[in-house]
């Protein structure tokens, strides 16, 4: 069966095809005959005739600023307009009354000379109308007459038996019976074809803005490209639910001059949340002080970092730790070996005073608001005096980074002097997914629009095909911004807390999304960092990443080995026995070499000896009972093993 005929078959089961007793003239050449004394329209001609009016309507459908009324008598059609209109979003309950009190466009001044006072119209503007839709047209309709006066275009249901001087006036007649069957299908059509169109134009729309930017960066010099980016990204509005998300690789390099890089850290302070406990992985104490290689945990990584930049360029950059209770006094004691270096750190903890600790000695004390990321620290700016103290030190951007991240830590003088020449008020690091990454290769070199829902916080395994990017739950945000936001009274983040219960205590955590807190701010954009960048520690999994010879550590800084050509880490898989630290050290006599590793999965009674090379995908599954040693210095490469044999 083709398509037409499929078509033909439904318009037949909705009885549009059945007409008057009486055919007028002027409508005989949509009939196809007389049966039992009732005229036949041609269910041909009545589809053609919908296929004129659907692209009328969505012609004017692509300009914003058209206006359409639906003008509907018959009660058994109410809610099918209604519900129409609603998803079209041009409902208005008022125009409904006041249809009813007055007339129609010519007569909404007089309306007792109004006939057809029981008309009911589910979208009435102030000014004239673009298009009306008539779905049951009357004889005499005043409403196609005065439409007419008015020149404004008509789409009408006819039946055969329409006089002629009403047909005449009507410029997309639709010829069919209106059963609610059909004026149900004809609606329908009208409802996609008006979000169809809606939909075009809001793509086209982020097409042409990113061609302009495009063009804008081929012609024109440097000074006058820096200024249509500064305008173009001052237009960016997060309130329409877009982001600008921008590739690391498109940002400029940073500057040579130790000066300018110095001048740049100087207005930068680091907050770190320090919040996560490592019991999940049989740690007991703060998941920030889990060993990740040569002896450092990444408190220590994130110290060395600052401490480093700070030797290097003469800058000062203060550290604000942001710990819970659980995590605080376990800290302090791990950060007692920084007491005499050149980095100011202030350990916040829920319920208590602060103390910073300072090369100076110096100390304030400052109240904390119950925190958690984004969110928490915007709570954290408004509710002490943390805000004023940093701003008057001369600071101006903070960069918060998460708990888990553990790569996500470095402070990049490239992303700083992006932000501070292009005023940006709010940077969220982003991370393609895999299945995006895998679709759109050239994702990391072009920068456009896209929807925060399509950037998650954490990825479900279930969804996560509906993904573009991860959030690494590392942020860029002004602080004068947030002044202002305070000052006019418009950061409410209480607005956004929920209340969650986390091992058998009941704590109020400061949480949003990505979407609420950066509608917030007027200038906020997305950076596409590398994948690599992101390196979660939330199982041991993650640990044998790190502790590989995929990473190594330089000033605080985690690198990857460049010797890894696929740009994702190797996805690793680890049975229960290697669920706790103490059982993955013992079982591991060495780490692996996993440089070449696309894919590891390791269940059962499973031990590593020394040396060991893993390439390719690698499946080592004990049966039970059964203890697999991998010998020192053993290659695996693509292989699956099960028992000692197939070593």
């Amino acid at each position: 069966m083709t398509l037409h005929s499929i078509i033909i078959q439904k318009l037949l089961t909705t009885n549009a095809h059945i007409g008057r007793r009486v055919a007028a003239h002027h409508l005989k050449i949509y009939t196809y005959g007389m049966r039992n004394q009732i005229s036949i329209i041609d269910s041909d001609k009545t589809l053609i005739c919908l296929r004129n009016a659907a692209s009328f309507i969505s012609h004017l459908a692509r300009d914003k600023n058209a206006r359409f009324m639906f003008v509907n008598t018959n009660l058994l059609f109410d809610e099918i307009v209604e519900q129409m209109t609603k998803k079209m979003g041009i409902y208005s309950p008022r125009d409904n009354i006041m249809w009813r009190m007055g007339g129609f466009l010519t007569n909404s001044h007089s309306p007792k000379k109004f006939r057809s006072r029981n008309k009911k119209v589910c979208f009435g503007p102030i000014q004239p109308p673009d298009c009306v839709v008539v779905l049951d047209t009357e004889r005499k309709s005043s409403v196609i007459l005065e439409a007419d006066r008015l020149q404004v275009p008509i789409v009408a249901l006819v039946d055969s038996n329409m006089p002629w001087e009403i047909y005449k006036k009507i410029a997309y007649p639709v010829p069919a019976n209106d059963s609610v069957q059909f004026v149900y299908l004809f609606c329908n059509i009208i409802t996609k074809t008006f979000l169809l169109e809606k939909k075009k134009l809001k793509a086209l729309k982020g097409h042409i803005r990113k061609e302009e930017r495009d063009l804008s960066t081929k012609e024109s010099s440097k000074e006058i490209q820096e200024s249509v980016q500064s305008k173009n990204m001052s237009n960016i509005s997060s309130l329409n639910g877009e982001v600008l998300v921008v590739p690391y690789q498109n940002l400029a390099p940073a500057s040579n001059d130790i000066a300018e890089i110095k001048n740049l850290l100087d207005k930068i302070v680091v907050v770190k949340f320090n919040d996560s406990l490592g019991t999940a992985l049989g740690f007991n104490g703060p998941k920030s002080l889990i060993g990740i290689r040569d002896g450092l945990t990444s408190l220590d990584l994130i110290v060395n970092q600052i401490q480093s930049l700070n030797l290097t360029y003469g800058c000062h950059i203060p550290l604000v730790l942001m710990n819970t209770i659980r995590t605080h006094d376990d800290s302090l004691k791990a950060l007692e070996k920084y007491s005499t270096s050149n980095v100011d750190i202030l350990p916040l903890s829920q319920g208590q005073h602060t103390q910073k600790k300072s090369s100076s000695g110096q100390s304030s004390a400052d109240e904390l608001y119950p925190s958690d990321h984004a969110a928490a620290f915007l709570s954290l700016m408004k509710s002490s005096g943390t805000l004023d103290v940093l701003l008057s030190q001369g600071k101006e951007y903070v960069h918060v980074v998460s708990s888990d991240n553990v790569a996500a830590a470095a402070v990049d003088p490239r992303i700083m002097s992006h932000l501070s020449q292009n005023n940006i008020e709010y940077c969220m690091e982003v991370t393609p997914t895999t299945s995006y990454l895998s679709k759109s290769k050239m994702v990391n070199q072009q920068q456009g629009m896209f929807e925060l829902a399509e950037i998650a916080r954490t990825l479900p395994k279930d969804s996560a095909e509906k993904f573009k990017f991860i959030d690494t739950r590392s942020l860029w945000v002004n602080l004068k911004a947030i002044r202002r936001l305070v000052d006019t009274n418009a950061l409410k983040i209480e607005n956004l807390s929920i209340s969650k219960e986390m091992e058998g205590d009941q704590m109020v955590l400061q949480e949003t999304a990505a979407g609420s807190t950066i509608q917030l701010f007027d200038k906020a954009i997305g950076i596409d960092v590398p994948q690599f960048r992101v390196v979660q520690l939330n199982a041991t999994s993650d640990l044998l990443l790190l502790q590989s010879d995929l990473y190594s550590t330089s000033e605080g800084i985690l690198v990857r080995n460049t010797a890894q050509a696929n740009p994702a880490n190797p996805c690793i898989e680890l049975g229960p026995e290697f669920e706790k630290v103490s059982d993955f050290q013992r079982r591991f006599k060495s780490i692996p070499s996993i440089v070449g590793l696309d894919s590891l999965k390791v269940a059962g009674d499973v031990w590593f000896g020394a040396g060991v090379i893993l390439k390719g995908r690698v499946s080592i599954v004990a049966k039970p009972g059964v203890k697999l040693e991998i010998p020192d210095g053993a290659v695996l490469e693509n292989k699956d093993i099960n028992d000692p044999s197939d070593i």
